[in-house]
């Protein structure tokens, strides 16, 4: 083809794609129809996760993984702003708030509003809060998600970066959000243990889990438990600690 007809044919598939993104945009009415008036904040990681995993799964020639993730990221930011016009994003980015927010903008999407915490308080203030979503960093030296041990409507329910190849997790998001499992966990459980690490490893080894140390600070240390485990699992009971508890559950990072 000449370079005349190519562009010509990728106009006709940019009217193609638009049609077909403003047929699906157009469809989060018929989600708010089926889900009634009873409705939370309207995220469901084990839907989303399917989703792009069920995409990237399927035969590509060009597409490249990141392309797509990106798309539909943005496809379901979109859509969950038109279920809840009042979606909101408040991030507390610890030591690198440039590179928080621009995580959390690539894991939801630019279709509502995200605003500065100046406090990891003030971040979890605003997902109390109707329609609002916390997305915090894992600094050093903060425990901020030990308070969740103690807000049970609280629930850490996704892990940045999105990507696994964009390096370990730096940030989690927090909302009063309904979980369920992906089929592709990691649950994050939290101790005010004194014990070194690798012995809380061995402790939660010998109860059934694969566990790894994720952040610490302030007394408490936080770890991640491969799986869905739920928060009222009898075997925790044994876990080291006097404080503990399940704080949440994401999707792993995809793996391309």
């Amino acid at each position: 083809m000449t370079l005349a007809e190519v562009r010509k044919r990728i106009d006709a598939l940019d009217a193609k794609l638009l049609k077909l993104i403003d047929e699906r945009a157009a469809m989060a009415r018929d989600v708010i129809a089926a889900k009634g008036e009873d409705r939370g904040l309207p995220i469901r990681t084990d839907r989303e996760s399917a989703v792009l995993r069920g995409l990237l799964a399927q035969p590509r020639s060009a597409a490249g993984a990141r392309l797509v993730i990106t798309i539909w990221r943005e496809l379901m930011g979109e859509n969950l702003a038109l279920q809840d016009p009042a979606l909101n994003l408040s991030v507390w980015g610890g030591r690198d708030p440039a590179h928080v927010g621009e995580l959390a903008r690539i894991r939801f999407g630019a279709a509502f509003p995200m605003e500065p915490a100046a406090t990891p308080e003030d971040a979890l203030a605003a997902a109390r809060r109707r329609s609002g979503i916390a997305v915090l960093a894992l600094d050093g030296g903060q425990s901020w998600w030990g308070r969740l041990l103690a807000e049970p409507r609280l629930k850490v329910f996704a892990a940045m970066p999105d990507l696994s190849l964009d390096g370990p997790i730096s940030a989690l998001a927090v909302g009063d959000v309904d979980l369920e499992p992906t089929g592709a966990d990691e649950t994050f459980w939290v101790t005010d243990s004194a014990r070194v690490d690798q012995a809380i490893e061995d402790a939660l080894s010998n109860l059934g889990f694969a566990a790894r140390p994720i952040a610490a600070g302030g007394g408490l240390k936080l770890f991640g438990l491969a799986g869905y485990v739920q928060r009222n699992d009898e075997r925790l009971a044994r876990a080291p600690g006097s404080l503990t508890g399940v704080i949440g559950a994401a999707p792993q990072p995809f793996d391309l």
